[in-house]
């Protein structure tokens, strides 16, 4: 098994890394070294119509040493949360959640949401964005009880996360918001609704069939945030956003967030905002503070033995799987159960409730791996994940990046691997293409 763990080498003697150190166990007790034939586990291949774009690339796209780039101390804030016009019970909130200085997007947003313009905020996720729109937000509301806010966002996950950081900046403030995602009780959330809540946090399906059933009136909100915009659009939401845009009073103010402005997204603005405060910050083509390097895989059947093999070994503390399908990571779960490891997975099959506890027993370090599909490659604000490790293939470089963004937040190093069959890759550097 161990020759067919190759890792390239770019800069980096491997011979002489952990990766050729003979395994026993590494950091954790259970999963010991384990035989392919005493389970015969094999994912079936999900055909050439499913494959990544990215089958038979150059692999050194997954190639890539951390720079050295200045830390965020370095940056120099224009603001102090305690400088903004908002009122102290926010601020002391702030001071509690831990937060010390703005960072970028912070420093340079809140102050013109206060003001009520409407702001395009282009940055990726963990750079502090929802706390650089909530703030002012929840200190209109708290000023004037009549407003009412509305923030859409693309998946639940990331709909979960704002509200627990909303509610944790209203404290004493009796300022509420309702969660209105699917895979919940819409029964619950319709009750939810009619207690007039200040704040809506949702989802587009579920926000659509409330809106359709008359029982959520976006024409009440006075503030509206879309986040992850980018990514709403990449999973088909691009006419929802449009119909809820459509029903939108014109008197309002509108918060835009997203990573990238592609042509798709600047017809979504020209509807949405107006006269617009930008703020950009600069966009990463790849994590500066990510260790990237290539597992080659001589046969696919050995890739489950190669994984078991990373994952005992010391320093995989806290991994984050990514599969390509549902069916393929779930599988890969129960093996990994099998085998001993602390293991939880998160997929569209996957009830809510599940997914919201698994992901909060990996936050709590009480499973040392997260199987996913790429519902959780974005908006997840997950600390101190050591490896990302790309199972299966992304479908795009854009997808590769924003997956390999869990790790090396923070300022913190990571290191994300990619796992490419030897075979597919030889046969494109011999032949110019697939066969």
């Amino acid at each position: 098994m161990k020759k067919d763990l190759v890792m390239y080498q770019k800069s980096r003697n491997f011979r002489n890394s952990s990766f050729n150190r003979p395994s026993n166990g590494g950091h954790f007790h259970g999963p010991q070294k384990f035989s392919s034939n005493r389970r015969n586990f094999r994912f079936n291949n999900p055909g050439r119509h499913n494959e990544s774009k990215l089958l038979g690339k150059d692999e050194r796209m997954f190639i890539s040493k951390p720079q050295e780039l200045s830390p965020m101390e370095d940056f120099v804030p224009q603001h102090k949360f305690a400088d903004f016009p908002i009122a102290e019970v926010l601020k002391q909130n702030i001071a509690y959640r831990g937060y010390t200085q703005p960072t970028p997007i912070q420093d340079q947003a809140i102050e013109p949401i206060l003001q009520g313009r409407d702001l395009i905020g282009l940055a990726d996720t963990g750079t502090g964005k929802t706390a650089a729109f909530l703030i002012p937000l929840i200190n209109k509301i708290y000023q004037d009880r009549s407003k009412k806010a509305l923030i859409i966002v693309p998946t639940r996950e990331l709909a979960l996360q704002i509200d627990d950081e909303f509610y944790a900046f209203t404290k004493d403030m009796n300022v509420y918001s309702t969660l209105i995602i699917g895979g919940k009780n819409i029964n619950r959330q319709i009750k939810d609704l009619r207690r007039n809540p200040h704040v809506v946090i949702g989802t587009p399906g579920r926000l659509k069939d409330l809106v359709q059933k008359r029982v959520l009136f976006l024409e009440d909100s006075t503030t509206i945030v879309l986040d992850e915009v980018d990514l709403m659009v990449d999973i088909g939401f691009i006419n929802d956003v449009k119909y809820f845009i459509s029903l939108l009073p014109r008197e309002r103010q509108s918060l835009f967030f997203s990573a990238t402005i592609s042509p798709k997204i600047q017809e979504i603005l020209r509807n949405f905002v107006t006269n617009p405060v930008t703020v950009s910050i600069k966009r990463q083509e790849s994590a500066h503070n990510i260790d990237q390097d290539v597992v080659r895989v001589r046969s696919n059947d050995k890739k489950i033995d190669l994984l078991h093999d990373l994952l005992t070994r010391d320093g995989f503390d806290k991994v984050l799987v990514f599969g390509k399908t549902k069916h393929g990571v779930e599988k890969l779960n129960k093996e990994l159960e099998f085998r001993g490891f602390r293991v939880g997975a998160i997929h569209g099959n996957k009830k809510q409730g599940q997914r919201q506890r698994t992901l909060e027993s990996f936050k709590r370090n009480e499973i040392q791996i997260l199987l996913a599909t790429d519902v959780a490659s974005r908006g997840l604000d997950i600390n101190n994940v050591t490896h990302v490790i790309n199972y299966d293939l992304p479908d795009t470089y854009e997808d590769y990046i924003h997956r390999i963004g869990r790790t090396g937040r923070a300022d913190k190093k990571g290191t994300a691997l990619t796992f490419i069959e030897q075979s597919s890759y030889q046969q494109y550097s011999n032949n110019g293409r697939l066969s």
